[in-house]
C-alpha cells in the first residue's frame, strides 16, 4: 500500500520575467524571457510526495481564473487528488510575480489571494480522507488559523502531523504543540523566536517528549533534535543549479518515508536525497524528483 498523505496548503503561480537590469521607479524596461510555473509551498509538497509514490490529497483554495487551470494541470499530471480544492468567487488564485536581472538578483511580490480564504468547511469536507491518511502536512501560506485547525483535525483523527513553518513567521505555542514533526530551516527557526545554536534553539520549540524538530541546513544536511536524540544526517554531493523548492522536496520526502515505516534517521536521509536531486534542476514543483531517482541516489551511496 502506498503512503497516504494529505497536504493542506497553498498554490501560487510563479510569473518570472528575466531582464538585464531592474527598472527604476516609474521606468519601463524590456524583458528577455518570461516563464510561468506552478508553485506554492503546499502544492510543491503535494507534487513532490506524489512523485515519490504516495497517494496524495490536496486541500486548498483557488480563484476562478486561468491560473487555477495551471494548478489542475500539474495535479492531474502527477496524480494528486484535488477533490477538496475549493474555488473562490471573489479572490484570485495566488500569484508570485518575480523579476530576475542578469546578475541573478531577484525581486518578488507574493499575492496569496485565495490561499488566505481557506475555511473550516474546506478542511471538514476532507475529514474522511484525513482519517484514512497516514500523515498531514501543513505550511504557512494559508491563513494561520486554518493551519491550526487542520492540525487539530488531524490529531483528532490520530494522524502524524508535519508542520513546515515556511515562509518564516512567528507561531503561537499551541500551534507548534500540534506538530509531531517541525521542519524549519535556520532562518525559519530564528523567526519562531528562538536564537543560539541550532540544537538548543530547536529543542526550545519542543513541548512533548515525542515531538521532533528536523532543521534543514542546506548542503550540510539536516539536524534531528528530539527529547532523546540529536543527530546530523549529512546531505549528498550534487551539482547545484537552483535551490528553490529544496525545502518542499525535503518535507515531502520525510513524510513519505515516515508513512512507509522508515526509522527517523533513514527517513531524514531519504528526505535529504529528495532535496539534493531537486536542486540539480531549475524550478520548484517540476524539479522535484521521482521515486526511482531517489532510490538510485540512495543505492549509489
Amino acid at each position: 500500500m502506498p503512503a497516504k498523505i494529505v497536504v493542506a496548503g497553498s498554490f501560487n503561480t510563479d510569473l518570472t520575467s528575466y531582464m538585464q537590469r531592474m527598472p527604476r521607479p516609474g521606468e519601463t524596461v524590456h524583458g528577455e524571457r518570461f516563464v510561468t510555473g506552478a508553485g506554492g509551498k503546499g502544492s510543491n509538497q503535494a507534487v513532490a510526495a506524489a512523485r515519490l509514490g504516495a497517494d496524495v490529497t490536496f486541500i486548498g483554495r483557488l480563484g476562478k481564473d486561468v491560473f487555477a487551470e495551471l494548478a489542475y494541470e500539474i495535479w492531474d499530471a502527477e496524480g494528486v487528488n484535488r477533490d477538496y480544492v475549493a474555488q473562490d468567487d471573489e479572490v484570485a488564485t495566488g500569484v508570485a510575480p518575480i523579476l530576475v536581472d542578469s546578475s541573478g538578483e531577484n525581486s518578488i511580490v507574493v499575492v496569496l489571494g485565495a490561499n488566505l480564504r481557506v475555511q473550516p468547511a474546506d478542511i471538514d469536507a476532507a475529514r474522511d480522507k484525513i482519517a484514512e491518511a497516514d500523515i498531514l502536512i501543513v505550511q504557512l501560506e494559508i491563513n494561520l488559523d486554518m493551519v491550526t485547525y487542520a492540525l487539530q483535525v488531524a490529531k483528532a483523527e490520530g494522524l502524524t502531523t508535519i508542520l513546515n513553518p515556511a515562509p518564516a513567521a512567528a507561531l503561537p505555542a499551541e500551534t507548534l504543540a500540534l506538530a509531531d514533526y517541525l521542519t524549519p530551516n535556520q532562518t525559519e527557526l530564528e523567526a519562531l523566536g528562538v536564537g543560539g545554536a541550532v540544537v538548543e534553539a530547536a529543542r526550545s520549540l519542543l513541548t512533548r517528549d515525542d515531538q521532533t524538530a528536523v532543521v534543514t541546513l542546506g548542503s550540510a544536511g539536516a539536524q534531528i533534535v528530539s527529547g532523546a536524540e540529536t543527530a546530523l544526517v549529512r546531505s549528498f554531493d550534487v551539482d547545484v543549479v537552483d535551490t528553490t523548492g529544496a525545502g518542499d522536496a525535503f518535507t515531502a520526502g520525510l513524510a513519505v518515508a515516515l508513512a512507509e515505516g522508515a526509522g527517523l534517521a533513514a527517513a531524514v536521509r531519504f528526505a535529504n536525497a529528495s532535496a539534493a536531486l531537486c536542486v540539480t534542476k531549475p524550478g520548484t514543483a517540476r524539479s522535484t524528483p521521482y521515486r526511482h531517482e531517489v532510490d538510485a541516489l540512495l543505492a549509489a551511496e
